[in-house]
């Protein structure tokens, strides 16, 4: 009789016999590794909060400086002067001769 053909199915593996999550020291290995994430996280959205809070001040100045502007704008008379104040210049450019 000659040597029977094996195939996949006869591959004896360990699938299904150990689960890691009942290895104790790999459970509280994944344990920490969820709770150093869970710390990065909270301090980014802190970090977050913190820049929107920055960001929402900052708008909060830039419409009251608006303001100030259109009120003195207003005082004026509307009375805007368009035209470039200082002095003339000059669009030619500079010329080099050799």
């Amino acid at each position: 009789m000659g040597i029977p053909r094996r195939g996949i199915q006869d591959i004896r593996t360990l699938t299904g016999k150990v689960r890691k999550t009942t290895i104790p020291h790999e459970a509280y290995l994944r344990i920490c590794h969820i709770e150093m994430e869970k710390a990065r996280k909270t301090q980014e959205s802190e970090k977050a909060r913190q820049m929107m809070a920055e960001i929402a001040a900052r708008l909060a100045e830039i419409e009251a400086e608006k303001e100030n502007l259109l009120k003195a704008v207003g005082e004026r008379g509307g009375q805007a002067t368009l035209g470039r104040t200082g002095p003339a210049r000059h669009t030619g450019g500079f010329k080099i001769k050799y």
